[in-house]
């Protein structure tokens, strides 16, 4: 059994360690998608989109907006921010 990340960078990075979801986080790079598109694009079944979203939102990378029945997906920009930040100030000595 996986341990859970105790911080949250650590669960972000653990998060984006999947394909599936660098994928999903390269195509919402582009704007807010539903999840039907984001099927579409990855050609992955809806249940494991869904799954992946699940995951992203729960560490912060995603965020979601409901319009009616459709879940509408985009990056969570504060989170990136944050992340870029993070590594920006790796110093190598």
């Amino acid at each position: 059994m996986a341990r859970k990340p105790k911080n949250k960078q650590a669960s972000l990075f653990n998060t984006l360690g999947d394909d599936n979801r660098l994928k999903i986080l390269r195509f919402l790079s582009s704007g807010e998608k539903c999840v039907c598109q984001i099927n579409k694009k990855l050609n992955l079944p809806q249940n494991l989109v869904s799954h992946h979203l699940s995951v992203m939102k729960k560490c912060g990378c995603v965020q979601c907006r409901k319009k009616g029945k459709w879940s509408h997906y985009s990056i969570n920009q504060k989170t990136i921010n944050k992340l870029n930040k993070f590594l920006n100030n790796l110093k190598i000595k």
